[in-house]
């Protein structure tokens, strides 16, 4: 179903003491694409001033600026108006893709990229080879089949725990402890499905509830794996399931580290404390 989303996102920056020069990069406005149209994006900041917009290496829309006069705090608000649309079923023949088939139809710097370590997604990971050895986590007979297993493996195995990981954290945490959240189980994903050579990259967005009056408002992560005659389809470990309208997408990149959702540096004092809220609102389009 054709679902439209009205999304607040702010982020609020507390300084110790006054600093100067904050200097912020935000990846939080929706994409435009086949399954998103986008009425609205807007972006406000107290302290204000101008705002950059720019277009990122992966074809992200990011956005930049500086506040240089003193201030104890950075208040950033956007708000989106997104509709999402239904994604096609994938064909049945992906089922039948062979290792062959798909190796061969990797031939551009984008698949390419996409099967490359990257900073978090370490296939080479020792930890990582323990923890496939242990849940027996090994290649299916096609592309198609490791993708299902492996998102379902990863549901079963790990426990999603708010506050038990970092923005920061390397694959061993969550590889060691089994708990973590959405970019841990994306990372992880990541780093398996390129020891296997399947193309596949990090999304940054959000994701809406089931219905317009339950469920909780929060950002999220998966994983967008491509195949030939597909090209780029979303899978999410943390739900087990494929993404669909649910799924509002903001950027694409390696890992986590590309897409922050804000990321910046500041002149004065030694501590900064970051808080986050995010709203989501959902109405069903007939």
């Amino acid at each position: 179903m054709t679902t439209r989303y009205t999304i607040l996102h702010e982020l609020k920056f507390t300084y110790e003491s006054a600093v100067t020069g904050s200097v912020i990069t935000l990846f939080l406005a929706p994409s435009r694409n086949l399954h998103q149209l986008v009425h609205s994006f807007s972006l406000s900041t107290d302290p204000g001033g101008s705002i950059t917009t720019f277009t990122g290496p992966y074809g992200n829309r990011g956005h930049f600026f500086d506040r240089l006069n003193p201030h104890h705090e950075l208040h950033i608000r956007a708000i989106s108006d997104v509709v999402v649309v239904p994604r096609p079923p994938l064909p049945e023949s992906l089922r039948d893709l062979s290792w062959s088939t798909l190796e061969a139809h990797i031939n551009t710097p984008q698949q390419w990229i996409m099967i490359h370590p990257s900073h978090f997604a370490r296939p080479s990971s020792a930890i990582l080879k323990q923890f496939m050895n242990k849940f027996g986590i090994e290649r299916g007979n096609t592309p198609w089949n490791s993708i299902q297993k492996l998102k379902t493996a990863l549901r079963a195995t790990f426990v999603y725990a708010p506050g038990s990981t970092t923005a920061n954290s390397p694959i061993d945490h969550i590889l060691e402890s089994g708990q973590g959240v959405c970019q841990d189980y994306a990372h992880v994903m990541l780093s398996i499905l390129r020891s296997w050579g399947i193309p596949s990259r990090y999304v940054s967005g959000y994701l809406g509830a089931d219905s317009s009056s339950s469920g909780r408002s929060e950002s999220h992560a998966w994983v967008e794996c491509w195949l030939p005659n597909v090209g780029w389809f979303g899978v999410d470990p943390v739900n087990d399931g494929d993404c669909d309208e649910r799924h509002i997408q903001v950027a694409v990149g390696r890992d986590y580290r590309d897409i922050p959702p804000v990321r910046g540096i500041f002149n004065g004092s030694l501590n900064s404390k970051l808080t986050t809220h995010v709203k989501i609102v959902r109405q069903e389009l007939r």
